[in-house]
């Protein structure tokens, strides 16, 4: 991993005009990045020049903006522009996200009517909306606040007719997947927390979710070097067993504080040191869980870690010592890989020889015999996490992962808050607008599309409980005092409808 790069290494300029200038946020300036044709994210440097965000960038072709923007009715939405070149005329930057949002969901419109679905008249409404308003917007760009506003108007009809879109698809391409291919095994799971559940809690739990996750975490079961305490991972598959839920495992391997233990730190730089205590405890959970776990997620968060003065090839060559030791051990059980910030925030300030879908795809290639990608995005979390998308910025990014040809998985939490949480291990920012019903609209809007899509196996929610240590703040379905959120229950509706 590269250190910070000199100027030099910044080739490219960008700059956009916002409008009013108080939109040009330290947020704004913090969170903004470009991408290339390949939708890697390119480091940058950003600044605010009055109403002007500047970014010098280590691309030279053609790139996307991508900014987080307040739109009237929405969560603050991380959009984008259209593809743009290098320009000594600064872009009005509301007329840009506008241009890129009305693209998008035109030509998604069009593609899916081409394959069968029956696009509502709603939509094409908004569509016409937003196409007279940006019109318009384009039309007095010499007037910047009224072009400004007129974008902004272009955007929300925009954003109004994806959320149709997408809402369309999930009524129609959901039943239709179920009922071509019976009530099919999508899986919808919850990972288990340090605690077993009580009785009300487990019943919950039954209502929502058709396998549980069991995180096997190195830094609990491996506190001493050779010393094994496996009684809570015990009683979870008990658990499991005696609920008649599969076992979704993992990750094994995580490179990060709370999941090594701190026995391994001592060892400093060590890689073959590392490369034999990972062997071990691999080892050591495999031989004793094999024929009780349904899937084994060998690793995570692997691709976005810097926690250890590890090149990415010896990461890679960690993941294949885990995927071999589990198949050596449990020949035909799945094992599946996940990746962390599919859209690959991480690399805003991080030089990375492989971004996330080619660090998975040069695992693939390895012919290991993975079964699958789980695709962790920890939503509305800043930094750490993955920024918060439309429906239509999903459905590209699940057709992009969905090239290299496995079944996905889909990972995830939001919060329910904003306000302090001194459980959690990850000091992040969340926007003052998350409460607990707005994650629960966002499950109950989202969820049934990202299901619908025909090469995703499963949705796992990764946090279970606020009252016990977790990584993101106010990310669980049970509340601090053990209370079910709105959000279990849309959980359970999605579940009770569409799944075994």
């Amino acid at each position: 991993m590269a250190s910070r790069p000199g100027d030099r290494f910044f080739m490219g300029v960008m700059r956009f005009i916002l409008s009013p200038p108080e939109r040009n946020s330290e947020q704004v300036v913090e969170q903004a990045y470009l991408t290339g044709f390949d939708r890697i994210p390119n480091m940058v440097r950003a600044r605010a020049e009055g109403d002007t965000l500047v970014l010098q960038h280590s691309g030279t072709e053609a790139v996307n903006l991508h900014v987080p923007w307040d739109v009237a009715g929405y969560e603050r939405l991380t959009l984008s522009t259209g593809t743009l070149v290098e320009s000594a005329t600064p872009y009005p930057l509301p007329l840009e996200l506008a241009r890129g949002r009305l693209g998008l969901v035109r030509n998604q419109a069009a593609e899916w009517e081409v394959a069968g679905l029956a696009v509502p008249d709603s939509v094409r409404t908004a569509v016409r909306e937003a196409t007279r308003y940006f019109s318009r917007a384009a039309v007095h760009q010499q007037q910047r606040e009224q072009s400004s506003q007129l974008a902004e108007q272009s955007l929300r009809a925009s954003l109004d007719a994806a959320a149709q879109l997408v809402a369309a698809y999930a009524n129609q391409a959901l039943p239709l997947r179920i009922r071509y291919n019976g009530r099919q095994p999508l899986l919808q799971g919850g990972v288990l927390g340090s605690s077993l559940l009580d009785d009300v809690s487990t019943a919950q739990f039954l209502q929502t979710f058709n396998v549980a996750g069991v995180p096997f975490s190195w830094r609990e079961i491996e506190i001493y070097q050779g010393s094994f305490l496996w009684d809570t991972a015990d009683k979870q598959v008990a658990w499991c067993q005696m609920h008649g839920l599969p076992v979704f495992s993992g990750p094994l391997l995580e490179l990060d504080r709370r999941s090594l233990p701190d026995w391994v730190h001592s060892w400093g730089d060590n890689f073959d040191a590392l490369f034999s205590f990972v062997t071990s405890y691999v080892q050591a959970v495999v031989s004793r869980y094999r024929g009780k776990v349904a899937i084994w997620q060998c690793a995570g968060r692997v691709n976005s870690s810097d926690l250890l003065a590890l090149s990415e090839e010896q990461h890679l060559r960690l993941v294949a010592q885990v995927v071999e030791v589990i198949r050596s051990l449990d020949r035909d059980a799945p094992i599946v890989f996940s990746v962390n910030q599919p859209w690959g925030e991480y690399l805003l300030h991080r030089q990375r020889e492989f971004p996330p879908w080619q660090f998975a795809d040069v695992l693939i290639r390895a012919g290991l015999g993975l079964s699958g990608l789980v695709l962790e995005t920890n939503l509305g979390y800043f930094p750490g996490g993955t920024r918060l998308r439309d429906g239509l910025d999903w459905s590209r990014l699940l057709d992009y992962w969905a090239v290299l040809g496995l079944p996905l998985y889909i990972s995830l939490c939001l919060p329910s808050g904003a306000h302090e949480d001194p459980l959690a291990n990850t000091r992040t920012h969340v926007s003052p607008s998350w409460t607990p019903q707005a994650q629960e609209e966002w499950v109950a809007q989202h969820v049934p599309f990202l299901l619908a899509k025909p090469y995703v196996s499963g949705i796992l929610w990764n946090q279970l409980r606020d009252g016990e240590p977790h990584d993101f703040p106010h990310g669980g379905l049970f509340a601090l005092d053990r209370t079910a959120k709105p959000v279990q229950v849309a959980l359970a509706a999605i579940r009770q409808t569409y799944l075994r």
